[in-house]
């Protein structure tokens, strides 16, 4: 009864070995030579300006949701436009409903600024 499960088990078995085997390989024949300037912070070739502890405007949030908003709409469109045919008058109705209220966001952002930069 259980038969069906082996092949399976193997494929975890394997994508486990082939995950662990590099980072196992790694650490035991990698070389290791720190010094100060190998623990030393980078950032594109300089010496840190400020502490990374600073904290990040509020209009890069308010870009990154209006990012995940539309990326989201558009992850709805792509099912609903394959069974538009099927859902006939009321999936376009609903779909209009859906683009309406994000589009009146989209707006509201817009007025408010949150996509001008300075």
């Amino acid at each position: 009864m259980l038969q069906g499960y082996i092949p399976v088990l193997v494929v975890l078995m394997v994508a486990s070995v082939v995950a662990v085997a590099p980072l196992v390989l790694g650490y035991l024949i990698g070389p290791r030579h720190p010094d100060k300037e190998k623990r030393s912070p980078y950032e594109c070739g300089f010496d840190p300006f400020e502490d990374a502890r600073l904290r990040f405007d509020v209009r890069y949030y308010l870009v990154a949701i209006l990012f995940i908003i539309f990326d989201l709409e558009i992850a709805f469109l792509f099912p609903w436009a394959v069974a538009l045919e099927d859902l006939g008058l009321a999936g376009m109705a609903v779909m209009g409903v859906f683009l309406a209220i994000l589009v009146i966001g989209f707006v509201y952002e817009w007025r408010k600024g949150a996509l001008e930069w300075e």
